[in-house]
């Protein structure tokens, strides 16, 4: 095929020169020997070279449970049903980042819809909240220059992420690195819905449209017109969609397809790799102090005065953003966690009883005189422990030990390698009562929501509730104002276009609300 398609060598010498061998060859695993084995044998003594640069071999396509499709067994799925359903792009999207290209697919419908959910809709969501206060405030991108933009270290951070996730995917896709180019989109378009929007989305609540609030937009809009030719090639229809609603609309000079663009090229210029480190122990940190929050039974909209870092070192405008997330007054480094944890060491018998199976009955009672920290602290070094039994000299690696964080009261810590967070729950009056305040935020929003009140619409508010509440209420009046976009806060008798019963925090509270 490679010559005959050009009747070489009887004819078409350039074209032929110019076109062979092929960049890659593609089948299914079945054609190895019939098609790709053939095809290198003849070249390989026709022109002492194989026919094509790469081979791309695929997996065949099986049913959910790992079974052969066959009318026979029933277990055929009608592609029309998929496509009907679900769409093209999603059972493209679902065969690059089910697995490599060369494992077989179990496919299912089930499963298309979880690889949809998790890029395509989170990615869809994120491009709604761009074009719903994009048409709120009129923004127009060509009359706006990212260049000159006041960028917050958010948008600094977001950008760096954007320019290394081109570079990334670009040469995935130069090395036939499939799977591996989606599985970098699906973490960027993660962090960028449920970090990036998610922990700036009141910028976009301003009036106006300056300083903090253009960077923002200006910032969003760089990142998903970049992500619509990015991800043109895995899902066209998808990307398409996006491009003419948030480009051509705006740019009528715009080339008329997303697929007449030139694929996005990585600036360096834009990539900030300390930036980076430091905003992914930040998510760590944020990961770990969640966790903490959940163990203690504490919600995340009750303050708290401290959290505390050993193994991680970032600047103070990353502390700032672990203190808004996590809802903590202060937080501070350490050298040592050892003063708020403790640490529980026990012996892996499935690593230690081929070695020291007749100690392993001792072995938890020695491990207990050990310094905890220090042993944790020597692992991360990559260091090993010793100590003695019977004359015998037992060594431990990082493998051989168990290690459990133990709280202390008051305090509630969770580790992953190096890096321990350490929250205080101790409650004083003043963090119970702003708690009240934020927990009421919560039930106004909802409330706005299910009256079917626009996200720009101001509000005034009314609570019928008890002295120990309404202290709160009072003292919290200005989170409570500007969490809910709410003009007034009126104490007494609950009336409005909504009335509703709620319990804040164990006091019991009756809210109106109504728009002004």
């Amino acid at each position: 095929m490679p010559f005959a398609q050009w009747h070489y060598p009887f004819e078409n010498k350039e074209k032929f020169e110019a076109n062979f061998p092929a960049n890659f060859i593609s089948e299914a695993i079945d054609q190895t020997r019939g098609w790709f084995y053939t095809l290198l044998a003849i070249s390989t003594q026709l022109f002492n070279c194989s026919p094509f640069k790469n081979c791309l071999v695929l997996g065949h396509v099986q049913d959910a449970d790992g079974h052969k499709m066959s009318k026979h067994l029933g277990n055929v799925v009608d592609p029309w049903d998929v496509l009907d359903d679900q769409g093209a792009d999603a059972v493209r999207w679902y065969f690059y980042a089910g697995s490599a290209p060369w494992l077989p697919s179990r496919f299912s419908k089930a499963n298309v819809s979880e690889y949809q959910r998790k890029f395509m809709g989170t990615l869809w969501n994120t491009y709604y909240f761009y074009v719903l206060y994009a048409d709120i405030d009129q923004f127009d991108p060509t009359k706006h220059d990212l260049k000159k933009a006041q960028l917050s270290l958010m948008d600094k951070w977001i950008l760096s992420r954007l320019n290394t996730l081109i570079k990334g995917v670009d040469d995935d896709l130069e090395h036939f690195r499939i799977t591996e180019a989606t599985r970098k989109l699906t973490d960027f378009v993660d962090v960028l819905s449920n970090w990036y929007i998610r922990l700036g989305r009141d910028r976009f609540w301003g009036k106006g449209m300056e300083g903090d609030k253009e960077a923002a937009f200006i910032t969003l809009y760089t990142v998903l017109e970049s992500l619509t030719r990015l991800i043109a090639p895995f899902v066209p229809f998808m990307a398409e969609s996006m491009y003419q609603n948030i480009v051509r609309t705006v740019n009528p000079d715009a080339p008329e397809s997303v697929h007449l663009c030139d694929y996005p090229v990585c600036d360096e210029t834009m990539i900030d790799e300390s930036v980076e480190r430091q905003m992914a122990d930040v998510e760590t940190v944020v990961v770990l102090g969640r966790s903490c929050r959940n163990l203690s039974n504490m919600k995340v909209r009750q303050p708290l005065q401290n959290l505390y870092i050993s193994g991680a070192d970032f600047g103070e405008e990353y502390k700032h953003l672990v203190e808004d997330e996590l809802n903590v007054k202060n937080v501070e480094f350490i050298q040592n966690a050892g003063q708020f944890v403790s640490y529980d060491l026990k012996p892996n018998f499935f690593t230690l009883k081929a070695r020291y199976g007749r100690f392993l009955g001792r072995m938890r009672g020695e491990m207990q005189k050990l310094d905890g920290a220090a042993v944790v602290a020597a692992f991360d070094k990559g260091e090993t422990v010793t100590f003695t039994i019977d004359d015998t000299e037992i060594v431990l690696t990082k493998e051989d030990v168990l290690v459990e964080a133990v709280k202390k009261e008051g305090f509630t810590s969770q580790v992953e390698g190096a890096l321990t967070v350490v929250l205080d729950t101790n409650l004083t009056e003043e963090l119970i009562e702003e708690g009240y305040a934020r927990e009421f935020v919560s039930k106004v929003q909802s409330m706005r929501k299910d009256a079917g009140f626009d996200v720009t619409d101001r509000i005034a508010i009314t609570c019928s509730c008890g002295d120990k509440l309404m202290k709160a209420l009072e003292k919290g009046r200005d989170i409570i104002l500007s969490g809910v976009l709410a003009d007034s806060l009126t104490l007494g008798e609950a009336a409005g276009e909504a009335v509703k019963e709620w319990d804040i925090n164990g006091e019991s509270a009756t809210i109106g609300v109504k728009r002004v």
